[in-house]
């Protein structure tokens, strides 16, 4: 069973007091991988939390499709990945999963992950999720076996506010991968501002966490330069509709992106 420890005015679940004190070299701040989509949503988790300067976010974790070298349903390509994070100013670390993937493969995959991070120091990994209840649990659960703890920052805030918050906030993204059972294919590529809410039908999530869609962030505050992209092909591929994305003049990005240190 996991014991809760009290460091300073802090309270950290699954960490040994040993642990604790090595995870906690940034002015006291803890540090934290962020699970890394591409997608809006883990971009806007990034930005608050460093807004909130609570945790001090060192790594970006993703899942990769091996087979495709793709983002895991996003479906963007890895080189769009390596710029973000160049953007981003943040490392990543990627977890190699084949295609199709088992729970039992893509857990074991995952606990190795934890297993380096937990070498690393770090306790805690952020997480994008809106309000799903099952999948905060399952995250929750696997999470408790490695002994590290989970951090949801826009938990249960209403998507549409959500939605409109990114938009004024300055973030950029395009609809990468659509489901065609709960959305028009003619919304893969498109961008993700105020038109595409206003078009969006009314059971349709505004961040699509019901799966609806997902998406690529190219630019926005939580990054130091824009990834410049143009669009692509568009496929439909079990099941799902992807919008193939490819970068476009690339840059170099030098800097780190705006937040606390």
């Amino acid at each position: 069973m996991l014991r809760p420890y009290k460091v300073g005015g802090d309270i950290l679940v699954g960490a040994r007091p040993m642990e604790n004190r090595r995870a906690r070299q940034d002015g006291g701040r803890p540090k934290a991988w962020l699970a890394w989509s591409s997608g809006k949503d883990s971009a806007w988790a990034l930005h608050s939390v460093r807004g909130d300067g609570e945790f001090d976010v060192v790594t970006l974790l993703t899942t990769v499709n091996r087979t495709h070298e793709r983002v895991a349903m996003h479906a963007v390509r890895e080189s769009l990945l390596d710029r973000q994070a160049a953007a981003a100013g943040l490392p990543l670390v990627k977890v190699p999963i084949p295609s199709p993937c088992s729970n039992e493969i893509y857990e074991q995959a995952m606990s190795e992950a934890m297993t380096r991070a937990r070498d690393e120091g770090v306790r805690h990994v952020i997480f994008g999720d809106l309000f799903l209840r099952d999948i905060r649990a399952y995250r929750e659960k696997q999470l408790a076996r490695c002994e590290m703890t989970p951090v949801f920052p826009l938990w249960d805030k209403p998507t549409r506010q959500l939605a409109e918050d990114m938009i004024a906030g300055g973030l950029s993204a395009y609809l990468t991968c659509v489901d065609p059972r709960q959305l028009d294919r003619a919304f893969a590529g498109r961008r993700f501002d105020r038109d595409l809410l206003a078009d969006l039908p009314a059971n349709v999530d505004p961040c699509g966490e019901n799966g609806e869609f997902h998406t690529f962030a190219n630019a926005g505050p939580m990054f130091g330069g824009e990834v410049e992209i143009t669009a692509g092909e568009v496929v439909e591929r079990d099941g799902f509709v992807f919008a193939d994305l490819l970068e476009r003049n690339p840059v170099e990005i030098i800097g780190k992106a705006p937040g606390p240190a």
